[in-house]
Order: structure tokens, then sequence, then C-alpha cells
């Protein structure tokens, strides 16, 4: 069976990258932006070091920012509705996960208006057309939705999330400037470079992954283990190596999926507003813990990705128990609760099960499950 990866055109790395969006837009004609963002970027000036860019170079643009934490389908079609207003003829998506999957839908739906209900771009759309050119410059290190085929959309009338996975929706070019994540305080910064870890790890061990995959996983669980403490406190180092590591993660899990971690972290996000690197750190070692057995040898590469001495001497069930107690440890270093029990109701559980079992996410997890053994894990997390 042939393999496929999908990444961006082009990506820009480093410091000062974003200087480089004018022309990137000059270059291909485009003539006004629609700059797709969240509210809090707006109010703390981050966003402006993208707009301050495009103002200096005379690149016209219009600020959309009706977007939600968890992005609901009223936010996408408040967004289309916008954009055809705005008469733009590109899309800079500006911010984390929540401003690039709006501007994944709002993109995918301009260029096929026969999915402008949103919920028919569930799954793999038979869609089209690539979506309007866009430029994703990504103010987290964590989701990676600047290099990913995914997007995911709240559903708030059905109290679900629903994920959707499209060729089509990924943005031609990344702007991955450590610059942009300086301002990240530290509660966010250490729940989003968890969702990179959580990416790193599902996408190493996922039933589709394969040598190309791995490659990017083992580097970024390495950069991540290297790096998210110091990003914690906002070290230049630690930003810089976040910001690439990642972006990496993000090259492999896009095209290969995920597990029942994301499947499980999705509904509390739906139900609660749980922001999605908080759900998935709590959750990432039990999980772990669950999937061991079906793994081979695979924990013993993440444990010592993570820097674990002598993980070729210990037995199989050595390092597994090694690697997940090195994710255990850089959650605590980095602040993550250590349970759901603040989080999950009782009464919530079986809706919860039920949800991550019909998740995207769940098919692509190394052990088969069951809304049964779902309903344990939340249990056992509580």
């Amino acid at each position: 069976m042939a393999q496929r990866i999908v990444l961006n055109t082009i990506s820009y790395h480093g410091k000062g990258a974003i200087a480089e969006i004018p022309n990137e837009l000059k270059a291909r004609g485009y003539k006004k932006v629609f700059v797709c963002t969240d509210p809090d970027l707006i109010k703390f000036g981050v966003a402006a070091k993208v707009t301050d860019v495009l103002a200096e170079a005379s690149v016209p643009y219009e600020i959309f920012s009706n977007i939600k934490a968890n992005p609901t389908i009223e936010n996408v079609l408040d967004g289309v509705k916008a954009f055809k207003d705005s008469k733009a003829d590109s899309i800079v998506a500006i911010g984390g996960g929540s401003a690039m999957d709006t501007a994944k839908a709002i993109g995918i739906i301009i260029e096929n208006p026969e999915f402008s209900d949103v919920r028919s771009l569930e799954g793999v759309a038979p869609t089209k057309n690539h979506a309007t050119f866009t430029i994703a410059v990504p103010t987290t290190a964590g989701t990676a939705a600047e290099v990913t085929i995914n997007y995911v959309i709240t559903d708030v009338e059905k109290k679900r999330k629903f994920v959707c996975v499209d060729v089509h929706d990924i943005p031609e070019i990344a702007v991955v400037d450590p610059d942009m994540m300086a301002s990240m305080p530290k509660g966010l910064t250490a729940a989003t470079g968890m969702d990179a870890l959580t990416h790193a790890i599902e996408g190493y061990i996922t039933k589709g992954a394969w040598e190309m995959t791995d490659m990017f996983h083992l580097k970024a669980i390495e950069l991540i283990s290297k790096h998210l403490r110091g990003a914690c406190e906002n070290t230049a180092e630690g930003r810089e190596g976040m910001a690439l590591a990642q972006y990496i993660a993000g090259q492999g899990f896009s095209n290969v999926g995920l597990g029942i971690v994301h499947s499980m972290a999705h509904g509390l996000g739906a139900l609660y507003d749980t922001p999605h690197g908080v759900a998935n750190a709590i959750i990432l070692p039990t999980v772990m813990e669950y999937n061991a057995e079906c793994t081979g040898e695979k924990y013993r590469d993440i444990a010592k990705a993570m820097g674990v001495k002598g993980t070729e001497t210990m037995t199989i069930e050595g390092a597994r128990t090694a690697a997940i107690a090195a994710v255990k440890k850089l959650a605590v270093d980095v602040g993550i609760p250590e349970d759901l029990k603040e989080i999950v109701k009782e009464e919530d559980i079986q809706f919860l099960a039920e949800s991550a079992y019909a998740d995207a996410c769940r098919p692509g997890n190394p052990r088969d499950t069951s809304v049964e053994e779902i309903v344990a894990l939340y249990k056992k997390l509580m």
C-alpha cells in the first residue's frame, strides 16, 4: 500500500519570519487579506505584530475575530459571511488551533459552497477544491494546525466536537516565528506543549505510523522534553525549541492520525470548554498504560527520546514504565493537574465515552477499544 505525506508548500521558521508574509502575498498577486484571529490576540497586541507588517507593506486587510476557544459552527458561518462581505481574496490565520481551525473551515466552504452547512465536513469530506489561499501564523507551540490536514469544530447543539480531515485544507504557507509565541502565559505554554507531546506520542504509536512519520515524532518528543520547561519560563531557547518541535510533530501526526487520548479530550472541550492541551496532558499517561501491550518496543524509543538513561538494558516492561513516568514527570513539572476530578461530572461519563468512541481519532488507537473500556478509563482518571 502506498503511503502519503501532505505538507505545506512553503514554511518559514525563526525569529522575524513574519516579515515574509507580504512578500508571499504580493508574489502571488493577492490584493486583500482576511485576517482570522481571536479576541485575546487582538486585546494583547499579538495579532498587531502581523497586521503592522501588512500595513507597512501597504497590504489591505480586514480582521475577523468572532472565534471561541473551541470554535463553533456559528463561528465558521459568521466567518464565511464576513469573508464574502470583505471582498478579500486570501486568508492570514493568526493564533492557536481555534483561529486556524476556523480559518480552514471558512476557506474550504468559500471554495466548496456545497458544504456550507459545516456539519457535512465531518470526517473525510469529498471536497473538490483547495481552500482559499492561506498563510498560517501560530501563536502557540502545540496544535501544529498550520501544517495539518485536520481541523476540529464544536457542535454546540449536539454537545460534541467533530473532526474534519481534508488534504484541501492545509495552509499553503506556514510562518512559525517564536516571537509570536513569546507572550503566551505559563499555563497556556504548558498546556499547548503537552498537546504537542501528545501529538508526537500518539502519532508514533498509532496504527498508521510508518518510518517517515516515526522520524518526525521521535525528534519532536526529544525536542519537547528538552525545551518545554524552558518555554514555560519564557526563555528564548525554550520558545524557539518548542516552536520547531510542535511543527515537526504536526508533520507526522497529520499524515497518520492519533488515538483515544484525543478522542477522550475532544468531549471535555465540547462539554466543559476544557482547554484541549490540558485535557490531553491529563489523559495521556493513563491511556499510555492502557495501550502499552500493543506498542512493541516503541515505549523504549519514547523513553530514550525523553532523556531516560539506561533504556537499552531495561526489560520491555521496565521501558514502558519509564516512558510513562517520564511523561508524568514532565506534566507535573509544568503544572498540569494529575486527574479529572475538578473537570468531569460522574453523570456525564457515559455520554463522554460514547462521544469518544464515535470520534474520528479512535480507530487509529493501537489497541482496539469499546465504550465500556473508555468509561473505565474516565473513571480511573477521576
